[in-house]
């Protein structure tokens, strides 16, 4: 079985930084495609960033893009998210997930749907203060 941990989140002013990191066990972890989600309260989970099982593709939602960057660290056995200037909208639960094979389809546009992840970790809590 396939399980995700977070780690890296925390309470930061606005304009700071984090990085999330997200480790797998149960699985090849460095063949498996990654995202990361967020859910702030009351609103929907969204996509943030995901990167592809080859790890020679990335993507990132329009609104973190040029923000934050995903990236993948074999050595570590980890997939990490770091965040740059961050601003009170970006206050959420992140969540970390990751399905077992690698498709054509997510390949080209980035497995931003969160259907298309089977494994998801406990989220961890981001919160930028003003």
């Amino acid at each position: 079985q396939v399980q995700l941990v977070e780690s890296g989140g925390g309470l930061v002013q606005a304009g700071g930084s984090l990085r999330l990191s997200c480790a797998a066990s149960g699985g090849t972890f460095s063949s498996y495609p990654m995202g990361w989600f967020r859910q702030a309260p009351g609103k929907e989970r969204e996509f943030v960033a995901s990167i592809s099982g080859s790890r020679t593709r990335t993507f990132h939602a329009d609104s973190v893009k040029g923000r934050f960057t995903i990236s993948g660290d074999n050595a570590r056995n980890t997939v990490d998210l770091q965040m740059y200037s961050l601003k009170p909208e970006d206050t959420a639960v992140y969540y970390c997930a990751t399905r077992l094979r690698e498709t054509s389809f997510g390949r080209i546009y980035g497995y931003r749907r969160a259907d298309e992840y089977d494994y998801w970790g406990q989220g961890t809590q981001v919160t930028v203060s003003s």
